[in-house]
C-alpha cells in the first residue's frame, strides 16, 4: 500500500526546509514539531510557535502542509498550530543562545566575527543620517546581503517611523529579543521599548549598557553587515561604539551647508583618531532636481561634502537630491531614482570592505 510508506522520519526530514520566520532556524532544529500522526496516507502535525497570534500564522501553516505534502504516499495534511508554555519556551531560547548564552563577549563583538560593522555619523542632527542608514540597508539587502540594523541614537531614534514599524513590539523569548524585520533587514531600536512619545533621560553608563544588550539579548542570527546609525556629534555613545567595535568602519552623512560640513569633519576626525577607517562621504541633499526639466537646484548651497572628503582623505562617495519617498514611510521604492542611488552606494561600500559575496544569501 502506498500509505504504508509514510514514515516519521520522512516527513521531519521534509519539514526541516521550513524555518521560523523570526530566527530563521529550521523548526525541526528548533523542536517546534510537537507531535506527528499518521494514518495510512493522511498526516497530522501540529507546530508550536513561541507567542500567540503570530502574524506570519497563516504562513508557517501552508509552509508545513506543502512541506509534508511532497512526502511519497502522503495524500492528505492537517496541520495544527499551537503555542509554547514556558518551559517550551525557555528550551527554545536555550537553543538560540547555545553554547554563547554564558560568554562575556557576545559573538558579534568579538574580534573573529564574520559580521562587517559600517557605523553611520553625522556632525549635526537634521543632515539625513537616519534616512540613509535605513535606505543604504534595504539596498544591501537588495543585493542579497543578511543586513541588521542597530539605532544607536538612544535619545533621538527614528529608524522605526522611517521603516513604518514605529507601532510594533518585537518578539521577547525567554528575555531574548527578536529583531524586527522589515524590508528585508532586522532593526532593534530604543522606541520598540519605551511609551510613546516619553524622552530617555539617562546619563552616559546607562547608554553604555543598553548598547551591549543590543548585541546580547537580541538573537540577530548569521549577519553580513551591521550597520549603527549614530546620534550626531562626539558624544558618549559614539565613544562606547567606538570601544566595543574597534574594527567599525564609518560613513560619513553632511549635507551642502558649509556648517553641516564643519561639524561632519569633526566627527570624522573623531574616527580617525579611534583608528576607525573612513569608507567615504554621502553629501545628502545635495540638490533638487525638477521633475518636469530635470534642472537642479541648489538649495543648501554646493561643495560641502566634497569639502569634507577632502579635509579627511576620502571619497564623496554619495550625492543623493533632496526628495520625499512616495512608499508612505522613508523608503524609496525598488526601482525609483533614489532607490537607484543607495544601490550605487551600496556596491560602492561592499567594494570598499571586501564583503565576500559568498556570505549573502541569495535566492
Amino acid at each position: 500500500m502506498a500509505g504504508s510508506q509514510v514514515t516519521r522520519e520522512a516527513v521531519l526530514e521534509a519539514l526541516r526546509v521550513v524555518e521560523d520566520p523570526d530566527v530563521h532556524r529550521s523548526i525541526v532544529e528548533m523542536d517546534m514539531v510537537k507531535t506527528i500522526d499518521i494514518v495510512g496516507s493522511r498526516v497530522g502535525v501540529e507546530v508550536l510557535l513561541t507567542i500567540h497570534g503570530c502574524p506570519l500564522r497563516t504562513v508557517i501553516e501552508k509552509q508545513v502542509r506543502d512541506a509534508v505534502l511532497s512526502v511519497k504516499g502522503v495524500t492528505e495534511v492537517q496541520v495544527a498550530i499551537g503555542t509554547m508554555n514556558d518551559e517550551e519556551r525557555e528550551r527554545f531560547a536555550a537553543k538560540l543562545r547555545g553554547k554563547d548564552a554564558q560568554a562575556a563577549v557576545p559573538p558579534l563583538l568579538r574580534p573573529e566575527t564574520d559580521t562587517t560593522f559600517i557605523a553611520v555619523a553625522s556632525g549635526k542632527g537634521g543632515v539625513g543620517k537616519s534616512t540613509v542608514t535605513a535606505n543604504l540597508g534595504v539596498a544591501l539587502a537588495r543585493a542579497g546581503y543578511r543586513v541588521g540594523i542597530v539605532d544607536a541614537d538612544i535619545y533621538g531614534f527614528s529608524l522605526p517611523n522611517i521603516f513604518g514599524i514605529a507601532d510594533i513590539k518585537p518578539a521577547v523569548v525567554s528575555n531574548l529579543i527578536m529583531p524586527v524585520q522589515t524590508h528585508g533587514v532586522r532593526v532593534v531600536s530604543m522606541q520598540f521599548f519605551v511609551p510613546a512619545n516619553r524622552p530617555v533621560i539617562w546619563r552616559g553608563p546607562m547608554l553604555g549598557k543598553m548598547l551591549r544588550n543590543f548585541f546580547q539579548e537580541v538573537h540577530w542570527g548569521d549577519l553580513d553587515v551591521m550597520l549603527l546609525d549614530l546620534p550626531p556629534g562626539t558624544g558618549d555613545v559614539a565613544l562606547d561604539i567606538h570601544g566595543m567595535l574597534p574594527k567599525s568602519r564609518e560613513l560619513i552623512v553632511t549635507t551642502p551647508h558649509p556648517n553641516a560640513a564643519d561639524v561632519a569633519v569633526r566627527a570624522g576626525l573623531m574616527a580617525r583618531q579611534v583608528n576607525h577607517d573612513i569608507l567615504g562621504v554621502v553629501e545628502n541633499m545635495a540638490y533638487y532636481a525638477c521633475g518636469h526639466c530635470g534642472e537642479r537646484t541648489y538649495l543648501f548651497g554646493e561643495g560641502g561634502g566634497r569639502q569634507v572628503a577632502e579635509a579627511l582623505g576620502t571619497d564623496l562617495v554619495a550625492q543623493i537630491p533632496l526628495a520625499v519617498a512616495q512608499s508612505g514611510t522613508g523608503i524609496f521604492s525598488e526601482g525609483s531614482e533614489l532607490a537607484a542611488v543607495f544601490d550605487d552606494l551600496a556596491r560602492q561600500l561592499v567594494d570598499r570592505t571586501a564583503l565576500r559575496p559568498q556570505m549573502a544569501t541569495r535566492a
